[in-house]
């Protein structure tokens, strides 16, 4: 994964050590669609919803502004049903590489002339599902064809040589002894890979959750990964996300969350959610009381997702691997 150019790298040090300090999140992931391409089995988003009061592009620079996120997630549904998601994209940078812009999808629309417009735009990470290194993605996602779409076009874009490409693969019963072969599927396309758990809380199914077997499992499958890791940060989580993912499925769970304070979604229509499996809703203008009234008495500890487990960590810690994997801090 490419580092991130010097002064953008200090702009985001600077933003995150502020936010830190001052209670704000470094992380912000905006909904901007609950309408999905897909009905995957492991998540509650799934098909067309009613989008009519979806926010408007210009509507995000509010947001950004009041939240000052050093990052931002693009999610959705599917943020590429979005006919305007370029222009959401260009509302949420500022023109000085703040905040870092990460967009999460499926990719069942993206296309190389969309590609190449949202980097234009700002994005400056992709972040795309894959549950499988073949059609069973399809049938887990129940969007026929999507295997063979991103097997052509993932490739191709990565060709081009931005080294913004990540595949996300979420761990579940269902897939757990696929793990290195997704890694294998991230080095033939030339991209890179980031593991997440699956959160029963999401759906209220605990099938896909690891029994003691899968766990001895995954311990097998991620230290390979580990010894896989090499100086291009292709594995893009950190050694001590991976640790404590495994200690996530041993234990069932993982104490400590800092949702709302650290993180939070803002969803399609303009609310403040502590999380995305969290629906306690607050306007914008009432944060601080989403941290008295939910982060400061939160106890649950039933998910270890992407975006909490970039920031489960110290300062100083979150810092160091940010620093010595993502950010560049040498002219």
């Amino acid at each position: 994964m490419r580092k991130v150019p010097l002064p953008e790298s200090l702009r985001i040090i600077g933003r995150g050590s502020l936010n830190w300090l001052a209670g704000r999140p470094i992380v912000v992931s905006f909904e901007v669609t609950d309408s999905c391409t897909a009905w995957c089995r492991h998540c509650d988003h799934g098909g067309p919803k009613d989008d009519s009061r979806n926010l408007r592009p210009a509507d995000y620079r509010r947001y950004v502004e009041a939240l000052r996120p050093c990052v931002v997630q693009i999610s959705g549904g599917e943020p590429l049903l979005r006919e305007d998601v370029v222009e959401i994209v260009r509302n949420i940078q500022s023109g000085s590489g703040l905040p870092y812009t990460i967009l999460v999808s499926n990719w069942s629309q993206m296309t190389g002339e969309k590609y190449l417009a949202l980097r234009e735009a700002g994005v400056d990470q992709f972040s795309v599902s894959l549950d499988f290194p073949d059609e069973r993605h399809d049938d887990f996602r129940l969007l026929p064809g999507l295997y063979r779409h991103l097997q052509d076009l993932i490739p191709r874009l990565a060709r081009l040589g931005y080294d913004d490409i990540v595949l996300n693969c979420c761990i579940t019963s269902e897939n757990v002894t696929h793990i290195n072969e997704l890694a294998d599927m991230a080095k033939a396309w030339g991209v890179n890979i980031c593991y997440s758990a699956y959160s029963a809380r999401r759906t209220g199914s605990r099938d896909y959750l690891l029994g003691p077997e899968q766990i001895a499992t995954l311990n097998r499958e991620l230290d390979r990964v580990e010894s896989r890791r090499d100086a291009t940060n292709w594995v893009v989580n950190a050694p001590t996300t991976l640790e404590a993912t495994r200690r996530y499925f041993a234990d069932g769970g993982i104490p400590g969350c800092k949702a709302g304070l650290r993180f939070l979604v803002v969803t399609a229509d303009g609310q403040l959610q502590p999380c995305s499996m969290q629906f306690r809703r607050y306007p914008l203008e009432k944060r601080e009381r989403m941290v008295t009234e939910f982060t400061s008495s939160n106890r649950c500890d039933e998910c270890y997702v992407s975006i909490r487990s970039y920031l489960d960590k110290s300062f100083p810690q979150l810092l160091w691997e940010n620093v010595s994997g993502f950010l560049s801090v040498k002219a």
